[in-house]
């Protein structure tokens, strides 16, 4: 998750500078019915912070990568619109 953050803030930051003063609290992930084994879906819920507040976000499907991203995504978008 950590290199998935950084590359996308890195990308972001020369058009939004503002997500530098953005951080990542938490992250858990969570499989939802796990008797599916590896087409089971994972749950990604994504806890951020910054001088405005803090917020959460979920991103959820069968690859956590992609749940990752999408809950990533939903935090930086969010955190965009409080500064």
């Amino acid at each position: 998750m950590s290199a998935l953050d950084s590359a996308l803030r890195k990308a972001l930051r020369p058009f939004f500078p503002e997500v530098a003063d953005m951080h990542l609290s938490d992250y858990k992930v969570r499989i939802l019915d796990g008797r599916s084994g590896t087409g089971a879906t994972t749950r990604v819920l994504i806890d951020s912070q910054s001088a405005h507040g803090t917020w959460s976000t979920v991103g959820a499907s069968s690859n956590i990568i992609e749940a990752s991203l999408q809950a990533l995504i939903d935090s930086i978008e969010y955190g965009l619109t409080r500064t």
